[in-house]
């Protein structure tokens, strides 16, 4: 009780079923593109709970403008963020640029959640102990950080650009999570530094709207919806990784089904997790050091 959690893309899904289980212990942001949706949800919450403290924040994370607003307004009303949960994120989207002229799923799924971590990882490192949770996938086995055509110019697929999104989220949380350690790999494993972990994890594979810029996936996820999990059971790895006791001193790890996980051999590549940190803060002209 009275901690305070921001969660992404809270309007549907996974994201939602994570707002409306944080929001029986705690106040809760909903971070939305979609006011009108984010709205509905946050009501819907609001009623079942009985938590009035359950508030619609504009988010759009295509257009770092809005970010920063964002980030800016929370910083100017919250004294406390103990819990960051990244979990909005787009997939299969035909080619497409955000506001900035990033990739979309690089530009939403990494870019976007990498700058209002940075934006907003002082107030966590002020509220520790605090936890970041970034929501990855299975699906990035399948992917590499292509530097040489980040942003998909010379060639592009649709399905590979989510994956190559979702291993940069394991990388950036390896990264994050040696950084808030004070840069000392043999501390991987525990919170000592700043008190603040980041952690990532797959969802598994959750019945929800996420497959809506492909048709066949849409009447694929319909034919096997019997095997697909509910958004409600596909929440529930975030939800661990946001408050289970037993993970306090846990840190730079990937977890599934409320567990650690396997990561594939590009996903532990401590080089190129450094040399994404370091393209990332080029391209949204940061410095985090």
């Amino acid at each position: 009780e009275g901690k305070v959690a921001i969660i992404t893309g809270a309007n549907t899904g996974i994201g939602k079923e994570t707002a409306r289980d944080l929001a029986r212990r705690g106040k809760v942001i909903v971070a939305c593109r979609d006011i009108a949706k984010a709205e509905a949800a946050a009501s819907e919450i609001r009623a079942e709970t009985g938590n009035q403290q359950v508030i619609v924040k504009k988010l759009d994370l295509a257009d770092t403008k809005s970010i920063r607003e964002f980030a800016e307004k929370f910083l100017a009303e919250e004294k406390e963020l103990h819990i960051l949960i990244n979990n909005a994120g787009v997939m299969l989207c035909p080619y497409s640029k955000t506001a900035d002229g990033f990739e979309m799923h690089l530009g939403v799924n990494h870019l976007g959640h990498f700058l209002l971590t940075f934006l907003l990882v002082e107030r966590l490192k002020q509220s520790a102990p605090a936890r970041i949770v970034n929501v990855s996938s299975l699906a990035h086995h399948g992917g590499r950080i292509r530097f040489h055509d980040l942003h998909g110019e010379k060639c592009y697929n649709r399905g590979l650009a989510y994956c190559h999104s979702k291993l940069a989220n394991v990388l950036f949380t390896r990264e994050l999570a040696r950084r808030l350690q004070g840069n000392c790999p043999e501390l991987l494993s525990f919170a000592i530094g700043t008190k603040v972990t980041a952690n990532a994890l797959h969802p598994g594979s959750v019945h929800s709207e996420l497959v809506r810029h492909s048709f066949i996936m849409t009447w694929l996820w319909k034919m096997l919806s019997f095997l697909l999990k509910t958004p409600w059971e596909g929440a529930q790895t975030s939800i661990y990784c946001a408050v289970a006791e037993e993970l306090d001193s846990v840190t730079g790890q990937y977890f599934s089904d409320c567990q650690p996980a396997y990561v594939s051999p590009r996903g532990r590549d401590d080089e190129t997790a450094k040399k994404l940190w370091n393209v990332s803060c080029e391209l949204l002209h940061i410095q985090w050091d």
